[in-house]
């Protein structure tokens, strides 16, 4: 049978509709995920280009902690999209006999309410609440540019915290900007040294404030911001806590793990705060330790501060020691600095929520409680040493850069009101 070739007019016809039809089949770009980056980590990503749908879990190595902290930039985005981000727990183990980690990690410490978004990797906001279904916790996130960064929570990497340490102490004669030492893989530790005025060194009280021994505890790094914040501002009692004071500032303690997205938290042999014993693995133990025994030799170790992220159902504690290691004098104070800071935080706008009852932890704790920095620190301290281990609390609404700085802000608060009721110290 012959076929008649097509008139005219049904070649416009037929590339009219083509015309119309066109946008409606024009193929999107194809999604890509980005782990390349300082502080990126993700693991078993399956991305369905037709659904636009990203699977994956946190990668990190297990043998460097537990594998709970995932971050990774989305590219190939159409402006507008909306994305959905299905996350399953690290069924990741430690092989080795007597390590952390014999067997799979829970996936709730991997599975924050929402996630953390970010357009730029700098300004974290929150994504929608995600929704658990069986294995799964799924994310739905909305994209107005081409791509975003994804994370368990808002990144702090090295990088940033040496940014923000060049920063706060950029013209300002009250701060130092050093380096604690090099991290076991060659990477610096920033570190902020902070008085003000002329009043001897032994005349001042002693303050240390350090973040992140557990690397994946990103928010912690973000408590560290807030208090230094307020410590630099320009009232009244922030300056009368830099003229009376020596404060030393370290805002991420592991950052090799923070570098490479590992999680920290039980590292082999043991994590950082686990290391503080007569002889540390780490770097960053040992050179934080030399220079905590010097204030506790020069009689001025009065407050250590460890910061940290608990666990994902807990709410905000002041962890203390066991009271049954401690001398009377040295619980009335910790219990005096804990009720300051909570009464600072517990009025904060966002308000993060925080127990007023300080959780008592020792031997029961861990089999190297004794080598955990707070406890460390007051079992070796001087009598009015005062050491607590702060846990601001991730998986909350207000667990956002903003909630995190604010309780910083009212931890340093909390600090000037609490070293403005003891007696100036005297030079013998």
């Amino acid at each position: 049978m012959r076929v008649s070739p097509p008139s005219l007019t049904q070649i416009v016809v037929l590339l009219s509709l083509l015309g119309t039809l066109s946008p409606h089949c024009e193929a999107k770009e194809l999604l890509r995920v980005d782990t390349s980056f300082e502080g990126a980590s993700a693991a078993d990503i399956k991305i369905d280009q037709d659904i636009r749908t990203i699977e994956f879990t946190p990668g990190g190595d297990p043998v460097r902690g537990w594998p709970c902290w995932w971050y990774f930039r989305v590219d190939g985005i159409q402006p507008g999209e909306t994305l959905q981000l299905k996350l399953r727990g690290s069924n990741a183990t430690v092989q080795q006999p007597g390590a952390a980690l014999m067997k799979p990690l829970s996936p709730s410490w991997a599975m924050p309410g929402r996630a953390s978004i970010s357009a730029d990797g700098a300004a974290w906001s929150h994504s929608e609440k995600g929704t658990r279904e069986g294995d799964w916790m799924i994310y739905s996130v909305r994209s107005e540019g081409t791509s975003f960064y994804a994370a368990w929570g808002p990144a702090c990497t090295p990088q940033d915290a040496r940014r923000w340490a060049a920063e706060f102490a950029r013209n300002k004669q009250a701060v130092q900007s050093l380096e604690l030492c090099r991290s076991r893989e060659g990477r610096p530790v920033p570190m902020l040294r902070v008085q003000e005025g002329d009043k001897p060194q032994a005349e001042r009280f002693g303050v240390w404030v350090q973040a992140r021994q557990h690397a994946w505890e990103s928010g912690s790094s973000w408590v560290a911001r807030g208090f230094m914040e307020w410590v630099l501002g320009d009232s009244e009692k922030a300056s009368a806590l830099r003229r009376a004071s020596e404060i030393t500032w370290v805002p991420i303690m592991d950052v090799d793990n923070a570098a490479t997205g590992n999680g920290g938290k039980d590292a082999v042999p043991y994590d950082h705060n686990r290391d503080w014993s007569d002889l540390p693995h780490w770097n960053e133990t040992q050179a934080a330790q030399a220079r905590v025994k010097d204030l506790i030799q020069a009689g001025r170790m009065d407050v250590f501060l460890d910061l940290h992220n608990p666990g994902p159902d807990d709410p905000t504690f002041f962890f203390l020691l066991d009271p049954a290691v401690l001398s009377p004098e040295k619980g009335d104070r910790q219990r005096r600095f804990a009720d300051l800071g909570y009464r600072s935080i517990s009025q904060a706008k966002p308000m993060i929520p925080m127990s007023v009852n300080p959780k008592m932890i020792g031997a029961n704790y861990s089999k190297r409680w004794r080598e955990m920095s707070s406890h460390w620190v007051s079992l070796h301290g001087n009598p009015q040493t005062v050491a607590v281990c702060l846990e601001t609390i991730w998986n909350s609404p207000a667990s956002t850069t903003d909630g995190y700085r604010k309780v910083g802000q009212c931890l340093a608060e909390a600090l000037a009101d609490f070293l403005a009721e003891q007696p100036p110290r005297r030079i013998p």
